[in-house]
């Protein structure tokens, strides 16, 4: 269907060419000869008007409407009147039982500006263009992100450093928006851009600001103020609430759209680890992309701005938090809501303990003790069921119910070979007896790998054993067919002993090539008899 645009020309070039009429126009278009005449006055069609179409019903309600609009003027930005709204107060005070919501809903619309020009306020904040410098500016953020940990509905944080010249944006994903994972995600952001701008804008983040001030002035944390003067660089703080938000725009626009473009859907991951990992590779796609109407792409701008970004220090700084909570009786340890376990024999004492972002390191003395990824939800407990070994073994009872055991099972930890084994010695020996047996396998995995513990576990069940000893010794033929082979396992000429190349334990079997030949002939009676003799005929 032809524009009409195309129209006008059309009809203009008849008449000029064939010198037609604006009857014969009229026909030829089938348009009307009104239409005809404005072509032949102009080329350019005139604007549609729009009709003012009148709403009787609404004229005498639109003076309450109008005051309902004013007293918005001074009502809390969420408190204020929608079109539903004020449809509603109109119904129930005015009687207004005959209006439609779209009447209102247009009316309302078209007058809350009205309103506020009449009342001398700006229709909208104004703002700035602004042009930033190569490396002299930065912004940072913390933002909300859901994502299917562990099959799990999860809130995670979202940490987003930006630099303002180039755009380029550094994102990690952190448990928590503690100090020490806003400490780390500098740290982390400021080692992948090989170097950092000097100056970075900021809400007013806990993690840094104990108290705000009047102003731009803040009382800040000590810890802070100590990583900033380490890495030399200046904070600017934002205004409190929405008047600071447009302060740092590109960090709160960089956030919404890594969220829409690399975590719709939300991301499905088993470890905070594997969601960095992921974003890691988004930043550098995000390399080649181009923000807005640039001719240049993010990679671009930033190969020049890096150039000039200030070095970092030769040692980094120790972004993790040192506590030192005392194990309770269960040989657990409390940290930010949260319990994770410890070996038993700490229990009744103070450890040290180093908090980072995503995992805490347990120490006695300067032995580490233990390891834990940090857990995601507050009032969470981790337990690893070794801690708890030298309990069980005294109580063995107490492992069907185990808190530590249900999370091993969940992790994988405890195997089915683990299972089949637990009830093989139970049916064999007994609940207690059999759960002990179990406990002493588990003891295996401290010094054999879990791999060669488990194919031990296996070689032991084919020929119906239950005995730790025979898992034990399996393990280290497991272990020795890897490779991984210990003294005392080889044959003088370096070869492995022929019992290890088993798969089957054959006690017969092993002491047969383990033993050699006895050549010596048996033994004789023959003097043993002779005194026998003797000792008779003395005695008579």
């Amino acid at each position: 269907m032809a524009s009409r645009v195309e129209l006008f020309a059309a009809i203009r070039h008849d008449a000029r060419v064939e010198g037609l009429s604006i009857s014969e126009l009229a026909e030829r278009y089938r348009v009307h000869r009104r239409t005809v005449r404005q072509a032949l006055a102009s080329a350019v069609p005139p604007v549609r008007k729009r009709p003012v179409r009148s709403a009787p019903r609404l004229d005498r309600f639109k003076a309450a409407i109008d005051a309902m609009l004013r007293e918005d003027l001074n009502a809390p930005r969420k408190q204020r009147h929608t079109a539903r709204r004020v449809l509603a107060r109109l119904v129930d005070e005015h009687g207004a039982d005959q209006l439609s919501y779209s009447t209102v809903r247009d009316y309302v619309a078209r007058r809350r500006s009205e309103v506020l020009v009449e009342a001398g306020r700006m229709l909208g904040e104004g703002y700035v263009p602004q042009t930033h410098e190569p490396a002299a500016e930065g912004e940072v953020d913390f933002a909300d992100l859901w994502i299917v940990l562990r099959g799990v509905k999860t809130k995670v944080s979202l940490f987003t450093l930006r630099l303002s010249y180039s755009g380029k944006a550094v994102h990690r994903g952190f448990t928590s928006q503690g100090q020490e994972a806003f400490l780390e995600g500098h740290g982390y952001a400021f080692d992948l851009l090989g170097g950092l701008p000097e100056r970075i804008r900021y809400d007013n983040l806990k993690s840094a600001v104990r108290r705000v001030l009047f102003g731009r002035d803040r009382f800040e944390s000590d810890r802070w103020v100590a990583f900033r003067s380490h890495y030399g660089f200046d904070a600017f703080y934002c205004l409190p609430g929405l008047e600071g938000a447009h302060e740092k725009g590109g960090v709160e626009g960089e956030v919404g759209r890594f969220r829409r473009t690399h975590c719709v859907p939300m991301p499905v991951v088993e470890s905070i680890e594997e969601l960095n990992l992921r974003f890691t590779a988004a930043d550098a796609k995000d390399d080649h992309r181009r923000i807005e109407a640039r001719a240049t792409t993010v990679g671009h701008d930033f190969a020049l701005e890096k150039t000039l970004l200030r070095p970092l220090p030769a040692d980094p700084f120790p972004t993790w938090l040192t506590l030192t909570p005392r194990v309770d009786r269960y040989a657990r340890i409390t940290v930010r809501q949260c319990r994770y376990s410890v070996p038993a024999r700490l229990i009744g004492r103070r450890v040290r303990v180093q908090l980072g972002a995503s995992q805490l390191i347990v120490f006695d003395g300067r032995a580490e003790v233990a390891r834990h990824e940090c857990s995601v939800s507050k009032g969470g407990q981790v337990l690893v069921l070794d801690h708890y070994l030298e309990i069980l073994h005294r109580k063995p009872g107490a492992l069907p119910g185990a808190t530590a055991l249900a999370q091993a099972r969940t992790s994988g930890a405890f195997s089915p070979a683990h299972e089949g084994f637990w009830a093989a010695a139970r049916m064999a020996l007994g609940d207690t007896a059999g759960t002990r047996a179990l406990i002493e396998v588990l003891l295996l995995h401290r010094h054999i790998p879990d791999l060669d513990v488990t194919a031990g576990i296996t070689a032991a069940l084919s020929v119906g054993s239950v005995n730790p000893d025979v898992v034990a010794v399996e393990a280290r033929k497991a272990a020795a067919q890897r490779g991984d082979t210990t003294p005392g396992d080889t044959t003088p000429g370096g070869a492995v002993a022929p019992w290890q190349q088993e798969r089957v334990v054959s006690l017969t079997q092993r002491r047969r090539l383990e033993l050699p030949t006895d050549q010596r002939p048996l033994p004789s009676m023959q003097a043993y008899d002779q005194l026998l003799g003797q000792l008779g005929t003395a005695s008579s």
